[in-house]
C-alpha cells in the first residue's frame, strides 16, 4: 500500500501549526511547511512560523531555506517539497504538509503546467493598458479569454490577472486548458486533505490580536534592519505586515494606520484562502481551530481511518 500523506490547509490564524504538531506527535510525523513567506530567513515577526521550541519537538522542513532577496516560485517549492515528503516517507515517518499558500499546495499535489515564459514586454503593455482603461479592465479581458480563470482570480489581484492574460495570449488557449494539460501530479502517496474552518468572528479576533502582537514585538524595526541589508527590491518585503511597516518607514502611514491596514489585510487574505481551499478536491473540513481538543480528536480519527 502507498504511504499516507496528510495536507492541512485553512485560512491564516486557524491553527494549522497546532494541528500539524498534534498529528505529528501522535503518528510519528514530520512537517513540511507550505507557506510562501516562511521559506525566508530573517523574516520572523511578520510571519507565523512555528517557534524554535516547536521545531525542536518535531522536525520541520522548508522553513528558513532562502534569504529574502531570493524568490521562491511555486515550481521551486514543489520540487523541494516533493523531495522532502519522499525522504520523510523513506524514513518510515508520516509526511504532514501544513500551510496556507494555496498555489504552493496545488503545485505540490497536482503539479503545474509548463506555461509560456514570462514576457516583460507583454506584462508592461498590460499594465499600461490597465492604467489607461481603469479598474476592472484586466478582469473583464480575462473573462472574455478564460471565464473559468476569471472566476478564480480576484478582480483586484493584478499580478495574477496579468499572468493569466499573458498565458492566454501567448499560448493561444485559455489558461485553464493550458493548466490542465501537462500537469504532473504527485504520485506514490495516498493523500488525506484536512481543512480548518473556524467561526469567522473568532478567527477575525485572533487575526486582530496577531497583528497587534507583530507590531508590539518590533515589526517596524525588523523591517528597517531587513531594508538596510537587502534594499527595497525583494518581493518578500511586499507580504502582509512588512508592506505596511515599509509604509511607516517611508512616512506614508502612522503606526496605528499600519496596524489597522495589516489587520484588515489578514482578514481579507483569510477570506481569499477559504475561497481557494473550498475549490480543492476531497477536502475534509473540520469546523473549528486546530488547537481545539475536539478538532484534534476528529482529525486523528480521520488519520486512523486512512491508515
Amino acid at each position: 500500500m502507498e504511504p499516507l500523506l496528510i495536507a492541512i490547509a485553512g485560512p491564516t490564524g486557524s491553527g494549522k501549526t497546532a494541528l500539524s504538531l498534534a498529528l505529528a506527535e501522535r503518528f510519528g510525523g514530520e512537517i513540511v511547511s507550505c507557506d510562501s513567506v516562511a521559506v525566508y530567513r530573517e523574516m520572523e515577526l511578520g510571519t507565523a512560523k512555528p517557534t524554535a521550541d516547536e521545531r525542536r519537538c518535531v522536525p520541520h522542513h522548508l522553513i528558513d531555506i532562502l534569504p529574502p532577496d531570493h524568490f521562491c516560485t511555486a515550481g521551486d517549492y514543489s520540487r523541494r517539497a516533493r523531495q522532502a515528503v519522499a525522504e520523510i516517507a523513506a524514513r518510515g515517518k508520516l509526511p504532514i504538509v501544513s500551510g496556507g499558500t494555496g498555489l504552493y499546495l496545488r503545485a505540490l499535489l497536482e503539479g503545474l503546467f509548463p506555461g509560456p515564459q514570462r514576457s516583460d514586454k507583454m506584462r508592461e503593455r498590460l499594465r499600461r493598458s490597465a492604467e489607461r482603461h481603469g479598474p476592472g479592465w484586466l478582469h473583464r479581458l480575462l473573462l472574455r479569454l478564460d471565464p473559468a480563470a476569471a472566476e478564480r482570480i480576484h478582480a483586484n489581484d493584478q499580478p495574477k490577472l496579468i499572468r493569466a492574460v499573458e498565458v492566454c495570449l501567448a499560448a493561444c488557449q485559455p489558461l485553464t486548458e493550458a493548466w490542465q494539460a501537462g500537469r504532473e501530479p504527485l504520485r506514490g502517496f495516498r493523500i488525506l486533505r484536512l481543512g480548518l474552518d473556524p467561526p469567522r468572528p473568532l478567527l477575525y479576533q485572533r487575526l486582530d490580536a496577531r497583528a497587534q502582537a507583530m507590531f508590539a514585538a518590533g515589526l517596524i524595526e525588523e523591517t528597517r534592519t531587513l531594508l538596510q541589508k537587502y534594499g527595497e527590491t525583494p518581493r518578500a518585503f511586499d507580504s502582509l505586515g512588512y508592506r505596511q511597516a515599509r509604509a511607516v518607514l517611508r512616512g506614508e502611514m502612522t503606526e496605528a494606520e499600519a496596524l489597522a491596514s495589516t489587520a484588515q489585510g489578514h482578514r481579507n487574505y483569510a477570506k481569499r484562502q477559504l475561497t481557494w481551499f473550498r475549490r480543492e478536491p476531497e477536502m475534509h473540513w473540520l469546523q473549528g481551530f486546530g488547537d481545539q481538543a475536539d478538532v484534534v480528536e476528529e482529525a486523528e480519527k480521520k488519520v486512523v481511518r486512512s491508515q
